[in-house]
């Protein structure tokens, strides 16, 4: 099974998540809401999982060999730096025109 497609859905500023990705297999079968979290300065993927009625929650899907999930995180991981690397070369661009417009008026 080869990763065709990994998408950053959201990212967020605060807390430990830090985003939910969609993750393409094959160009055919997509997985929604892997999460990025970041705890202690490290990042690690968290799978799909379903709240259960005792409070606790069970993934829904999840790989069953380290090796793969040892790429998935690592690709998962790669595209979640590279779109946080992205955003903020927008945001500084944006803020240099803003700055640029500023001294103009």
């Amino acid at each position: 099974m080869v990763i065709t497609d990994i998408k950053v859905r959201k990212l967020f500023d605060d807390g430990p998540m830090k985003a939910i990705v969609s993750v393409t297999f094959d160009d055919q079968l997509v997985l929604h809401d892997i999460k990025v979290i970041g705890v202690r300065e490290r990042n690690f993927i968290v799978m799909p999982s379903r709240k259960k009625s005792d409070g606790t929650y069970r993934d829904i899907v999840h790989p069953i060999n380290a090796e793969f999930r040892g790429l998935m995180e690592e690709e998962v991981l790669r595209a979640y730096e590279e779109e946080v690397a992205r955003n903020e070369a927008e945001s500084q661009i944006a803020s240099a025109e803003e700055s640029e417009y500023a001294a103009e008026v």
